[in-house]
């Protein structure tokens, strides 16, 4: 064999070697989503005080405070939650249960549970789907977008994988998602919730994270309009607590019987 030919041949084989490793290194986009779910969500049964406060043009003008009881369900490992409306006094008492794919709410009042689409608002850009308890990668498959460099919602850098998240279950709150993880721990940075026809609902930014129940989890969720940023809701989780949540409360049949404790 020539020497040319012969150093052709080694750079080849280097360069397949080459492409070989970087495909081996490439990110897992859904491992990566499966562990940004693990930070935000605790791995056993709990309950979280939610607080949501909207805001419009830097002016509060609602606000609404829950008692979140969830559990992941052993087979199809999404969560199962109970919603407690704690205030303001006129919704207190009231309950919305995530039960599988289904959604309900219950008021005292009425003694009717009446189902609940999870895109319908509950307090200024918080959807019922956005207080409930959900494994993303349960519902949505992920692929690596990229890699950016990005400023969290308390303006700090961040190297991120981006990941570009599409719906596998019809009956989730958003079409799409756009989601920035760092690429070094894993922690949820922002995300873009997009309709089928692509139009941005609105952007969160999950941040000011503390120790609660074993890990470093965000303790608030800032929600921007996609149109009007100046309509924006902050979510504030607080009072993190392992405890039993009995099957039965996952029921909608026993929603007339729940008593909070």
């Amino acid at each position: 064999m020539k020497t040319s030919a012969f150093l052709f041949a080694c750079l080849s084989l280097l360069s397949l070697g080459a492409s070989s490793v970087t495909a081996l290194a490439a990110p897992d986009a859904q491992a990566i989503l499966s562990a940004s779910d693990a930070i935000r969500n605790p791995d056993k049964p709990f309950s979280v005080t939610t607080t949501l406060i909207e805001y419009r043009n830097g002016a509060q003008a609602d606000t609404n405070t829950l008692g979140i009881y969830s559990k992941a369900d052993a087979n199809s490992g999404q969560f199962r939650s109970l919603i407690r409306f704690v205030a303001p006094a006129r919704d207190a008492g009231k309950l919305m249960l995530k039960n599988g794919n289904d959604l309900w709410f219950y008021d005292p009042a009425s003694k009717a549970s009446i189902r609940l689409s999870p895109q319908q608002r509950l307090l200024g850009q918080a959807a019922n789907g956005d207080v409930v308890t959900v494994n993303l990668s349960k519902d949505y498959k992920a692929t690596l977008a990229g890699e950016e460099d990005l400023k969290d919602g308390e303006g700090q850098m961040h190297h991120c994988y981006k990941l570009a998240l599409v719906e596998t279950n019809p009956d989730v709150t958003y079409f799409k998602v756009e989601m920035w993880v760092d690429s070094g721990n894993n922690r949820p940075i922002m995300a873009r919730f997009y309709t089928e026809s692509d139009r941005l609902l609105k952007k969160a930014y999950y941040r000011k994270y503390q120790a609660q129940l074993g890990m470093e989890r965000p303790t608030e969720t800032v929600i921007i309009d996609g149109l009007d940023p100046k309509w924006v809701t902050v979510m504030r989780y607080s009072d993190y607590k392992w405890r039993d949540v009995p099957d039965a409360w996952l029921q909608r049949d026993y929603l007339p019987r729940f008593q909070a404790e």
